[in-house]
C-alpha cells in the first residue's frame, strides 16, 4: 500500500478513500504471481489448488521435468490429466450457476490461462494479447480492435488497448457477472529497473491512468451504481541483494541434478526455490535441508509432510503448501528490511535476476503485504481495516457479493466486514501464531521462525525468518 498515494497513484488513492482499504492483506507463499492467481480464483492455498510455483514439477505427469507455468505447458497438463487445478475456479462455479467470468489479462500467458483454463467446459472467456479461450474469440477481437501493441516498458499502449477491449466489448456487450482486468504494470518495470526506480514510478502512473479510464467509463455509462470494484495486488516487492547460482553451488557440494534416486531438481521462483528429491528419498532430503541451513543466503525451510519429519524444518502444511503437488522442500531466500536508494524497505537474495533489480517470491514481510481495496454499492466507505485478509479471500468474497455459497473446502473467508450490512473490522477475532524449529549442525545452530495470523480456519503468512549461528 506504500505506493497507493495521491502523488504516485491519484486515481487509485481517491478510489480507496471512497471504499474500504485492507492494510493487513496477504498473498500466499511462494509470493509469485501464478501461485497467487490460482489462489485468487479458487480461494485455496497452494497445496489445495496444486499450482505451487511459477516453475514446478507436476508429479502426476511423471516426467521429472521442471516446468514453467506458461500456457503451452499448462495446456499439456490438461491434455494429459483432464484438469489443471485441484479446486474449482470462479469461472467454473459461476458457469454452474448460469453466470460468466471473463478475464482480460495483460501479463504472462500463464497468468491469464489460469483464470479460466477450461473455458470451453465452464463458459466465460479469457482474452490475452497472445491467445483467447475459447480459441475462436481471438480473431474476432483482433479483427474488431486491431492487433495488440508490442511490449514496451512501461506497457502503456498494451494497457490502453486492454482497457478498450474491456470496456467496449466485455463490459458493454457481454456484461459478465465477474470481470477481471490484470495489469502487467508496475510489476514488469519493477522487475526490470527496481522498486522505486524512475521507470517503475512511471509504470505506476501508467497503470493508475488506465484505472481512471475504467472508473470514468463506469460513471459515464451509469454502471457504477450496480458495480462493485475490487483492486487487488498479488504480492509485495523487494530489492535484490544478489543473484545466487544455487544449482551450481549444489553441484559443487556433491548433489547430483535430476529426477533419479538421490538426485535433486531445482525450481527457481524468484525469492524462493522449490526442491524435488528423486523418489522422495528421505536421506537425500535430509542432507539437502542440512546443507541449506548453513548457507548465508538461505532463509526459512519447509518440508513436505510426505517425507516425515526433517529436523530443523517446519511442515509445509503450516502455511498451506502441503498437497498432492507439494515440493519436497520449499525454501525462502534470506531477506532484510533495509531501505533501497528510493526509500523502499525490503531486500532479499534471489535466483535469476541481478543485484538492484526488483523481485518477489520470498517470506519477507515486505512481499507478504499487498494492496486490497473494495468500493461500490453495499460496501463501506472511508474505512481502513487492519483486520487480516488475504488473496484466498477474494473468491469467497466475490461469491458473497453475488449471493452464492462458496464451496465448503475454500480456505479463504468472505470479508463480511467490508459490507455495509457486516460487522465492524474491529469485531473480527484473530490471533498470531509462531512456529519455530532448530537444528544443531557441525558448523553451528540453525533456527527459524514463521509467524502467521489466524482468523477462524483461515491462515495468513506474516513472515518467515532464519539465522545460522556458527560455533
Amino acid at each position: 500500500m506504500s505506493q497507493v498515494t495521491p502523488r504516485l497513484m491519484p486515481c487509485l488513492s481517491t478510489f480507496a478513500s471512497g471504499g474500504i482499504r485492507f492494510d493487513y492483506h496477504h498473498p500466499v507463499f511462494p509470493t509469485v504471481t501464478r501461485v497467487n492467481v490460482a489462489s485468487l480464483t479458487t480461494g485455496r492455498y497452494p497445496g489445495g489448488h496444486g499450482l505451487v510455483g511459477n516453475t514446478f514439477v507436476h508429479r502426476s505427469l511423471g516426467t521429472g521435468q521442471v516446468l514453467p507455468a506458461l500456457r503451452p505447458e499448462l495446456s499439456k497438463i490438461i491434455e494429459r490429466t483432464g484438469t489443471l487445478l485441484l479446486a474449482p475456479t470462479l469461472a467454473a462455479i459461476l458457469g454452474a450457476n448460469g453466470m460468466e467470468y471473463v478475464a482480460v489479462g495483460i501479463g504472462s500467458n500463464g497468468n491469464a490461462f489460469i483464470h479460466n483454463p477450461l473455458a470451453i467446459r465452464d463458459g466465460g472467456a479469457t482474452i490475452h494479447p497472445d491467445f483467447c479461450e475459447p480459441g475462436n474469440l481471438y480473431d474476432d477481437i483482433v479483427t474488431r480492435f486491431g492487433p495488440w501493441p508490442e511490449i514496451t516498458h512501461p506497457a502503456a499502449a498494451r494497457l490502453e488497448h486492454g482497457v478498450m477491449v474491456l470496456t467496449e466489448y466485455v463490459l458493454a456487450e457481454r456484461n459478465p457477472a465477474v470481470t477481471l482486468f490484470w495489469s502487467s504494470e508496475p510489476d514488469a518495470c519493477q522487475h526490470k529497473a527496481g522498486v522505486g526506480s524512475e521507470l517503475a514510478t512511471c509504470a505506476l502512473s501508467v497503470a493508475d491512468a488506465q484505472f481512471g479510464r475504467l472508473l470514468s467509463w463506469l460513471r459515464d455509462s451509469g454502471r457504477d451504481r450496480d458495480t462493485s470494484v475490487i483492486v487487488a495486488a498479488d504480492h509485495g516487492y523487494s530489492t535484490i541483494i544478489d543473484n545466487v547460482p544455487v544449482t551450481h553451488l549444489l553441484q559443487e557440494a556433491g548433489f547430483r541434478m535430476g529426477p533419479g534416486p538421490g538426485e535433486v531438481m531445482v525450481a527457481s521462483n524468484g525469492g524462493s526455490i522449490l526442491y524435488y528429491v528423486g523418489e522422495r528419498d528421505p536421506k537425500t532430503a535430509d542432507r539437502l535441508a542440512a546443507w541449506l541451513m548453513e548457507q548465508t543466503w538461505s532463509g526459512p525451510i519447509l518440508a513436505s509432510d510426505a517425507l516425515g519429519p526433517i529436523e530443523g524444518t517446519l511442515p509445509a502444511s503450516v502455511i498451506g503448501v502441503e498437497g498432492p503437488q507439494a515440493p519436497d522442500i520449499a525454501m525462502s531466500f534470506r531477506w532484510n528490511s533495509n531501505h533501497n536508494e528510493a526509500g523502499y524497505a525490503g531486500y532479499h537474495y534471489n535466483m535469476g535476476l541481478s543485484k538492484g533489480q526488483g523481485n518477489h517470491g520470498s517470506m519477507s514481510r515486505h512481499e507478504l503485504r499487498c494492496a486490497f481495496i473494495m468500493a461500490g454499492p453495499g460496501i463501506k466507505q472511508g474505512v481502513v481495516s487492519n483486520t487480516p485478509s488475504g488473496i484466498v479471500d477474494v473468491a469467497p468474497t466475490i461469491l458473497r457479493l453475488l449471493g452464492l455459497d462458496a464451496p465448503a473446502n475454500m480456505d479463504g473467508r468472505a470479508l463480511e466486514e467490508a459490507l455495509v450490512s457486516g460487522p465492524s473490522p474491529d469485531e473480527i477475532k484473530w490471533f498470531h501464531e509462531s512456529h519455530d524449529a532448530e537444528r544443531i549442525l557441525s558448523g553451528g545452530v540453525y533456527r527459524q521462525n514463521i509467524a502467521i495470523t489466524r482468523t477462524g480456519t483461515t491462515v495468513y503468512v506474516d513472515e518467515g525468518i532464519s539465522q545460522f549461528n556458527t560455533t
